[in-house]
């Protein structure tokens, strides 16, 4: 039974009988993945025909692997053999395989608090967010009650920067999806109102959901897009990198550095960019209403002051300062939270992107509640 086989020999077996002729199903050869390939038909059907049998010596099989382990696994029923013979190396495969047979095919009763303590999990980690968002605005909150009592500690510099970043280099992007919003907006009203002879509508109908809506929303949503995600993954590199521990340790604290700047360069910078984006949506809209409504671009600008009240622009601007301070506050949020590893980085970066743009749109509702009666239709 010992004599010695090439370990590249063809996977085979026979049946035989013991000294006491009890059927036997004996194997040679080696049974690993790149021997079984070629005969793993042939092979299947005839451990097939075997599986009645309770004896199975593998001492002369010279080479095994987890290919031709679960083979005979299945084979044998995905349980074990009450009489196996094989070598101690080849043991620990079939071991192993038995654990995961065991904890892959134990009947699992359905249990109705499966769900219940997901929505819980998830309903305790959204709080414990709440409450160090909270917390870290809190924290700002006393720094810059701080500040101003010493305006030359101010990090005049870090703001200036932070409005660079996020307002100036954000007028591009926020121009053409403006634009574009602005023209499709105008156009699809125009189908509709030329069936009721309602051109000049238009003006009242862009102008304030521009005004008051869609121009503070799109510059959020797009600003959480690129500047909260900046921020996150600038202060998760920090992070990575061990900068928020050098500046633990030199004593410079995270919310006045790093978090404060952020809030509120984007409480202003945003304001502005809302401003950018509703001018160039409503310049898109009335290119749009021309071309499809004949309407002159002069009589458009002389009619939308009196088409939309001076009350819907400032509902706009006093909402997106709070988003931009919003937006800050979760970017930098989830931020300093995250663990030092790439991994992190990456979840954190898209778990911020994704929690800004859903608090925009849950404030937005709010500020819509609130304000339903500020800037109706003159």
């Amino acid at each position: 039974m010992s004599a010695a086989i090439s370990p590249g020999a063809a996977p085979d077996l026979r049946e035989t009988s013991t000294l006491d002729g009890t059927p036997c199903v004996e194997l040679t050869g080696a049974w690993n993945l790149r021997s079984l390939g070629p005969r793993l038909p042939q092979l299947t059907q005839r451990l097939a025909a075997c599986r009645g049998i309770t004896h199975w010596d593998l001492r002369m099989v010279s080479a095994l692997d987890h290919a031709g382990a679960i083979l005979l696994w299945r084979a044998w029923g995905r349980h074990h053999m009450d009489e196996l013979e094989l070598r101690p190396e080849h043991a620990a495969l079939f071991a192993h395989m038995g654990g995961l047979a065991r904890g892959g095919h134990r009947p699992r009763s359905r249990d109705w608090r499966v769900p219940v303590r997901r929505v819980g999990s998830s309903m305790l980690a959204l709080l414990a967010h709440l409450v160090a968002a909270v917390g870290l605005l809190g924290r700002v909150a006393i720094d810059a009650a701080g500040l101003a009592r010493r305006p030359r500690r101010i990090p005049w510099l870090e703001i200036s920067a932070n409005i660079y970043h996020t307002g100036a280099q954000a007028l591009g992007i926020t121009a053409l999806v403006g634009f574009l919003v602005g023209v499709v907006l105008s156009y699809l009203s125009a189908q509709q109102l030329k069936q009721f002879g309602a051109d000049i509508y238009i003006i009242n109908l862009l102008g304030v959901s521009v005004i008051r809506e869609l121009g503070p929303v799109l510059a959020a949503v797009l600003i959480a897009g690129r500047s909260g995600s900046a921020i996150t993954a600038q202060l998760g590199v920090m992070r990575v990198t061990e900068e928020l521990d050098a500046m633990t340790v030199m004593g410079i604290p995270h919310a006045t550095r790093l978090v404060l700047p952020k809030m509120v360069a984007l409480a202003i910078s945003l304001p502005l960019i809302v401003l950018w984006t509703d001018a160039v949506a409503i310049l898109g809209g009335m290119v749009a209403a021309h071309a499809e409504l004949g309407l002159p671009l002069r009589f458009f600008l002389a009619r939308l002051p009196d088409a939309v009240p001076i009350a819907n622009l400032w509902l706009g601007l006093g909402k997106s300062v709070v988003f931009g301070i919003l937006i800050a506050l979760v970017a930098c949020h989830f931020g300093l939270r995250i663990e030092p590893n790439t991994e992190s980085l990456g979840q954190g970066t898209t778990a911020s992107v994704v929690a800004a743009i859903t608090v925009v749109i849950i404030v937005d509702a709010v500020f819509a509640v609130m304000f339903s009666d500020v800037g109706s239709f003159g």
